[in-house]
């Protein structure tokens, strides 16, 4: 393995694309902890303890690298992208503009790419708002705790502290693009990647303080385990074939030609567990405006994320927005439709509404599969946490699978353009 490692710097190329999106990544971390004048040490040492057992705050700071409960330059992360994407996503299903721009082909891809910024800076914008009104003392409305991070808070601090944090966020776009454009793998995903993966000493040493060494050393021989599964489960796929018809065009013999369509076991990837994590928390955040003093108790006791009812709701919620995200990105219907005109055909499935039907059923199997994998991933380190009492690391299950799944695409890029230029990668020949 180390032999192969060291074939990347053998070619100057590659090399320097590895040494570019390593110095992107500590650029980005750079400003994930250069904090915004005006904040409070103190606190955000007070404000981080609370922050790691606390529902949407400790998944939004999973995802920032814990820039978020230092209000740093870079602090909203890559979430507002996120939420950008998958808002535009959802979007195209619905709206005639959107779905025209996706059929026109890299045209349309930039076109969706560029509203999709637009909005990114707008949810900034509104996020950072809202943070700095919370984390100057009104965190009781938000997360059922009051910790003032902003103590010399004044409307001008306010302003010059929203203009950072949404600046920041246009930068971490640039960024992720040019890791994508210069550099190697794909830009979003590794500085989430990085963002994770810098949160995991800090889980570990939680962990060990509050379970002891015993506990620490079987989460790490489950966490090999799971490494194993989910490097197994992240590459299957079922390979549905396709046949194209031979046609002539002029004096070309055109098509003719047998592929596959890869379905992938897990195609919707972290994306049902941000939906699900996002719509547990709502019951939290509507407890602190009702004044209904059964509904708060409730919530209080149940929704904590290594509660029972809320790692049993987490699983429930994970397969059904497994099903709903992959449905929308891999339609039957438009996928038979263009298969159908570009002259393609499943070998023993006619064109049209059978393919559409043959497309379901496989897509329902993978699915269920996908599904379960998922949901189980994301809770069985949440079941150990809660029968140890262990509360400053809920995300573990989501953390694994987001750094895995990330390393295996880097490598699965780096390890094909070894082999373009006849060097050997980390697959044995």
């Amino acid at each position: 393995m180390l032999r192969r490692l060291s074939n990347i710097f053998r070619v100057p190329d590659l090399r320097n694309k590895v040494l570019f999106t390593i110095a992107i990544i500590g650029l980005y971390q750079l400003g994930a902890n250069l904090p915004i004048p005006g904040v409070s040490w103190s606190q955000v040492a007070a404000l981080q303890a609370k922050a790691s057992s606390s529902g949407v705050l400790g998944f939004l700071n999973l995802f920032s690298g814990g820039a978020l409960t230092r209000l740093a330059v870079f602090g909203l992360g890559v979430m507002p992208y996120i939420t950008s994407s998958i808002v535009i996503q959802l979007l195209t299903t619905v709206i005639p503009k959107l779905a025209e721009w996706r059929d026109q082909g890299p045209e349309g891809q930039k076109r969706i790419t560029q509203t999709t910024r637009y909005l990114t800076i707008g949810l900034a914008l509104l996020q950072s708002t809202g943070l700095v009104y919370a984390f100057h003392g009104h965190d009781q409305a938000l997360l059922g705790f009051n910790i003032d991070l902003i103590p010399k808070f004044n409307l001008w601090l306010g302003l010059f502290m929203v203009i950072i944090m949404t600046a920041g966020t246009g930068f971490v776009m640039w960024l992720a693009e040019l890791i994508t454009q210069r550099g190697i793998g794909q830009g979003m995903s590794l500085l989430i990647f990085a963002n994770v993966v810098a949160g995991l000493p800090t889980g570990g040493e939680a962990v060990w303080s509050q379970g002891g060494p015993a506990k620490f050393f079987i989460i790490l021989v489950i966490s090999i385990a799971l490494l194993f599964f989910i490097v197994f489960m992240d590459q299957g796929q079922r390979r549905i074939p396709v046949t194209f018809a031979r046609r002539v065009v002029g004096r070309k013999e055109m098509g003719g030609n047998s592929t596959y369509i890869p379905l992938k076991v897990n195609q919707s990837g972290v994306i049902p567990i941000i939906f699900a994590s996002s719509v547990l928390y709502i019951p939290v955040l509507l407890s602190n405006i009702v004044p209904w003093a059964g509904f708060t108790n409730f919530v209080n006791r149940s929704l904590s994320p290594t509660s029972f009812f809320y790692i049993v709701s987490d699983f429930v919620l994970i397969l059904a927005f497994t099903f709903f995200y992959v449905y929308i990105a891999f339609e039957p219907h438009q996928q038979a439709e263009q298969l159908r005109q570009q002259g393609g055909f499943v070998p023993g499935i006619r064109p049209g509404e059978p393919t559409e039907r043959y497309f379901s059923k496989m897509l329902s199997r993978l699915t269920v599969v996908g599904a379960l994998f998922l949901a189980s991933v994301a809770v069985i380190p949440s079941i150990l946490m809660a029968l140890w009492h262990i509360s400053r690391f809920p995300y573990y299950g989501t953390t694994l699978l987001i750094a895995v799944g990330v390393a295996l695409q880097t490598m699965q890029q780096i390890d094909s353009q070894l082999m373009m230029r006849n060097y050997e990668g980390f697959l044995k020949k």
